[in-house]
C-alpha cells in the first residue's frame, strides 16, 4: 500500500511508501484520504505523525500522470485532490510532519496540513509548480500564505525555489530542525506526549484555532467560548481540575 496507518501506544503514523520519491499519484492521494479519515475516527489514535521515511518526505505529485491530463480532467480531479489533503488538515487530533529530504509541491502541501513540522538538516521544502507553468493546487497558495505570510509565500510560489531547513525555520515554514536520524524520534516524542493528554480538550483547541482563523476576531471568540463551555461537560475536565486541586498542575492522568 502506498500510504498506510501504523498505530503504536496511541500514536498513529501515516506512512508514505511509494519509492523512490513518494510521488503522490491519484492512487496515493485517494489512499491518503482514506487513511486520514481512519486516523480521525479511531479512538486508539490520539496523535498523528506524517512520515515519508528516512530518505524523502514526498517529492511532489506524479508529473507523468499529470502531463496527460487536460482541463476537463483536472477540473474534476482538482476538487478531489484538495479534499484528500483537507482530510489530513481536519484530523481532529495533534498532527506533526516529520520531514526528511524533499518536501516539494504536493509534499510541501501535505506538510502544511500538519499542526507543526519537524525537519531534518537535509530537508528541502518548496512549491516549484510555477516552473511547470502551474500554481500549487492542493492548498499551497492558501495554507502557505496563512502560515508564513503572503509576501514570503509569494516569494516561494513565484520563484519556485526550494529552501533548506535553516531558511525554512527562519521564515516559520518549519518549527524545529534536527539531524536526519532524529527526525522521527523527535516527532514521536511530541506525539506521544500529546497522546497522553485530554483528547477532547486537544480536539477543541485545534478546532478553535483552525476555524477561528477562517473568520474575524469576534467570530473566533464565539467559537472559542462555545468550545470552552462544552469542555465543562467532559470527564477530562473533572480529572484535570481534581488533579490540580489535589496534586498541583501537570499531574493529571487522562488515559
Amino acid at each position: 500500500m502506498t500510504v498506510r496507518l501504523e498505530v503504536d501506544a496511541g500514536v498513529g503514523t501515516i506512512r508514505l511508501d511509494r519509492p523512490p520519491t513518494n510521488a503522490l499519484d491519484t492512487t496515493a492521494q485517494d489512499t491518503l484520504r482514506l487513511v486520514a479519515e481512519e486516523a480521525s475516527r479511531r479512538d486508539d489514535v490520539r496523535a498523528v505523525i506524517l512520515w515519508g521515511g528516512e530518505k524523502v518526505f514526498a517529492a511532489g505529485a506524479d508529473i507523468k500522470e499529470m502531463q496527460i491530463m487536460d482541463y476537463e480532467a483536472m477540473a474534476v480531479r482538482g476538487r478531489v485532490l484538495q479534499e484528500c489533503f483537507t482530510a489530513v488538515a481536519r484530523i481532529p487530533k495533534p498532527v506533526v510532519a516529520a520531514v526528511t529530504g524533499y518536501a516539494l509541491g504536493g509534499g510541501c502541501e501535505l506538510a502544511l496540513c500538519a499542526d507543526i513540522r519537524i525537519a531534518a538538516h537535509n530537508a528541502k521544502l518548496g512549491q516549484p509548480e510555477i516552473l511547470l507553468g502551474l500554481i500549487p493546487g492542493a492548498g499551497g497558495t492558501q495554507r502557505l500564505a496563512r502560515l508564513i505570510g503572503p509576501a514570503k509565500a509569494k516569494d516561494l510560489i513565484f520563484t519556485g525555489r526550494a529552501v533548506r531547513a535553516d531558511e525554512a525555520l527562519t521564515m516559520g515554514l518549519v518549527d524545529k530542525v534536527t539531524p536526519a536520524d532524529q527526525v522521527y524520534t523527535e516527532a514521536q516524542a511530541w506525539a506521544a506526549r500529546l497522546a497522553r493528554g485530554p483528547a477532547l480538550a486537544l480536539r477543541a483547541a485545534k478546532e478553535a484555532i483552525d476555524t477561528g482563523l477562517e473568520g474575524d476576531l469576534n467570530t473566533g471568540l464565539a467559537i472559542e467560548r462555545s468550545l470552552f463551555a462544552g469542555l465543562f461537560a467532559t470527564r477530562d475536565k473533572q480529572i484535570g481540575m481534581r488533579s490540580f486541586v489535589e496534586e498541583g498542575l501537570g499531574k493529571a492522568d487522562f488515559r
